[in-house]
């Protein structure tokens, strides 16, 4: 991976909201969507985008950590970055800061038909643990629930599988 992770900010708004509508055309977030919760950092919310040495924004990622819980709220990588480890860089992060506040468990939702990331989330320890009916809108996708709970072993005390 040639990307380096730092925090958002508002003014990357305009390229993660271009790799938003890119990624998940069917069900991009709103741009106040996406305001609002970084109005939320860094007390309940913790926000990172994957930049190229050229400035380029090639991924971010979202937690929401409150009351010992985390949840993935986004994880998006540019179509022609995904397999090189950005999603996973960025998902490391995400434990690592659900660590560091104290979750010991986290949460997320994944499209029923995404079976890449699905699988990302299960080399991380992630566990289907339910399903939300017509989750997303307006496909009407189902959104598999995971759930990954803290252990001793593992980076950020999250069990971590094989990452290339």
């Amino acid at each position: 991976m040639t990307a380096a992770l730092r925090a958002m900010t508002a003014a990357d708004v305009p390229a993660v909201m271009a790799l938003e509508n890119e990624t998940f055309p069917e069900d991009a977030w709103s741009e106040q969507m996406l305001r609002d919760e970084l109005a939320g950092q860094p007390h309940a919310r913790h926000y990172v985008v994957a930049e190229e040495p050229s400035g380029t924004i090639v991924g971010y990622a979202g937690l929401a950590a409150a009351g010992g819980q985390g949840d993935v709220q986004t994880i998006a990588v540019r179509a022609d970055r995904q397999g090189r480890g950005v999603g996973a860089a960025l998902l490391t992060e995400l434990l690592a800061e659900a660590a560091r506040r104290g979750c010991a468990e986290v949460f997320l939702e994944v499209r029923a038909d995404n079976d890449r990331a699905r699988a990302l989330y299960e080399r991380f320890g992630f566990e289907r643990i339910g399903v939300r009916k017509c989750y997303y809108q307006p496909s009407g996708m189902d959104a598999i629930v995971m759930r990954c709970q803290a252990r001793e072993s593992g980076p950020a005390g999250f069990v971590r599988g094989n990452v290339r």
